[in-house]
């Protein structure tokens, strides 16, 4: 999976902070639907990897039950977790025992369950 991911940090537009991810969903039934990041010039209407790949699963049909896991490779020695919108995301489309794997561009990795790194989510029910 590393490799591939790797292979896909080519496709990253982040021509201010150079910085680059990575991200593949897969199903259950080992689909995989990949995001890299994009940024513009305000740094506001940009997108993270982990929206982009978990966007293209939905429009492809994919729903929450389906995900098995999420993959994420940062263009970092150090390994790194998704933004706290990302995490938004992950509260409301993946399951909370979903995988998300996060790797350092040296192959170190660190995995959670959605729950774990999310433990206090914001949620639907909030907005009752």
């Amino acid at each position: 999976m590393i490799e591939k991911l790797k292979e896909m940090q080519k496709n990253c537009y982040v021509p201010i902070s150079n910085f680059r991810v990575s991200c593949c969903v897969v199903t259950k039934d080992d689909k995989c639907y990949y995001g890299v990041n994009v940024e513009d010039s305000s740094t506001r209407a940009g997108s993270c990897a982990e929206r982009v790949a978990l966007f293209n699963a939905i429009t492809a049909g994919v729903k929450k039950e389906d995900i098995k896991e999420v993959h994420v490779l940062t263009s970092s020695k150090r390994v790194g977790t998704p933004c706290f919108v990302c995490r938004q995301m992950f509260t409301e489309y993946l399951e909370d025992n979903c995988k998300i794997i996060c790797y350092s561009l040296d192959g170190e990795k660190k995995e959670f369950t959605k729950e774990e790194l999310c433990p206090y989510p914001f949620e639907e029910e909030d907005l009752q």
